[in-house]
């Protein structure tokens, strides 16, 4: 099969990469360990936190996330309550807070920067109400600012789904470390990729402490003698196995590891030219007035390019997927759209779903399209000329 003209993704790798798959082969050390470590500091410090916790997939991260929000010491979460999250998500922003025991209480985005809608969460709040799971979608930053001014003012926990989103920054602060703790992917489609892989961000010691229990079976092994999960008993044998959280097993590899320490020495200059290619882009936009580009917050980090249908192109989605797709441009949906007509949310604890209009009308009009950590200028233009000859063809 030929690859695309215009792919959805691509690799980040070159020569350097496959170096270091080769030098953790040579050692024969493979489970998590001292590679894995080193990207864990490397990371935090790049994030600007004091901690990260890496494991197998961002979905990993998510779970970690929730499950210490659970089981950390002095927790104030408890089965049924209600944590508020953005209607257009992946799936595995959502499913952690079920499968934890809280309830997901959907709200609806804003439609320009599709984040999530801070007067939403407003009126979301109840007596139930304990965090808000802000997602910060395609690389763009939600309103950080205003949403941790609220979890603050109404004793809230904030946390950040920020998978697609590494390198987004708002006010030269970097997405995902604006609440307690913030998830991020390094699956192969996103900003560095370590084949698949997860990073969990967070200021807070007994946070980190409880992720990393819960990350390797519950267990204290990983932990210092005295720690805010459990102390050991000083019995060094017995200390192995001893499991006091209802824990996973979301460990990375080492060659992930070694992979995120090579990765993250090129992500300025991925961010940099996805940024080249999203100013390309928005500056040819008045040639498809119809179509609208995701509105910037902050400084987004440009994971894709969303695409939705305004006025006299709604309802067209599946008629420009096809002039896409023969132009050789590949495209998906707005992440799950909306998430709330999924038939899983039959499966799901949540709370009454309210009017989610913006998310309704994203899922039927909107998609996106790649962007890559190298010029694009090529792409763009064929992109643009598919977009203009669409637009003339059904705007009269």
């Amino acid at each position: 099969m030929n690859e695309p003209f215009y792919p959805l993704a691509s690799t980040t790798w070159d020569k350097s990469e496959y170096d270091a798959l080769e030098r953790v082969i040579k050692t024969g050390n493979f489970t998590m360990g001292l590679e894995v470590r080193k990207f864990e500091e490397q990371f935090a410090a790049k994030m600007g936190s004091k901690y990260a916790v890496m494991t197998n997939s961002g979905s990993s991260a998510n779970l970690a996330l929730m499950a210490a929000a659970r089981y950390v010491k002095d927790s104030t979460l408890c089965d049924g309550d209600s944590i508020i999250a953005p209607a257009v998500s992946w799936s595995t922003t959502y499913y952690p807070i079920h499968q934890l025991g809280f309830s997901l209480s959907l709200v609806d985005i804003d439609k320009e920067t599709l984040n999530i809608d801070v007067n939403k969460v407003i009126e979301a709040i109840t007596p139930r109400t304990k965090a808000i799971f802000a997602v910060n979608l395609l690389g763009n930053p939600s309103d950080l600012n205003q949403i941790r001014e609220i979890a603050q003012a109404k004793n809230l926990l904030l946390f950040e789904d920020n998978c697609e989103s590494l390198g987004a920054t708002l006010d030269s602060k970097q997405a995902g470390t604006f609440g307690l703790a913030g998830t991020y992917s390094s699956f192969f489609s996103h900003h560095i990729s370590t084949m698949e892989g997860g990073l969990t961000v967070t200021d807070d010691l007994a946070f980190y402490q409880t992720m990393k229990s819960i990350r390797a079976h519950g267990w204290t092994r990983d932990l210092p003698p005295e720690n805010f999960v459990h102390n050991k008993s000083g019995d060094e044998w017995d200390d192995l196995f001893r499991f006091v959280l209802p824990g996973y097993n979301l460990r990375p590899l080492e060659l992930e590891g070694a992979l995120g320490q090579t990765q993250l020495i090129k992500l300025d200059g991925f961010i940099k030219n996805r940024r080249i290619n999203a100013s390309i882009l928005q500056g040819e936009a008045s040639r498809f007035p119809h179509i609208k580009l995701q509105k910037e917050n902050g400084k987004s980090s440009w994971f894709g390019f969303s695409l939705v249908l305004d006025g006299p192109l709604e309802g067209k989605r599946s008629q420009l997927v096809a002039a896409l797709t023969e132009a050789g441009i590949q495209s998906r949906p707005i992440v799950t759209g909306n998430f709330a007509q999924n038939p899983v949310m039959k499966h799901l604890r949540h709370d009454p779903l309210p009017q989610l209009k913006n998310a309704c009308y994203i899922h039927l009009n909107g998609l996106f399209v790649g962007n890559h950590h190298y010029p694009m200028s090529a792409q763009i233009e064929r992109l643009v000329e598919v977009l203009e000859k669409f637009e003339g063809n059904h705007v009269k």
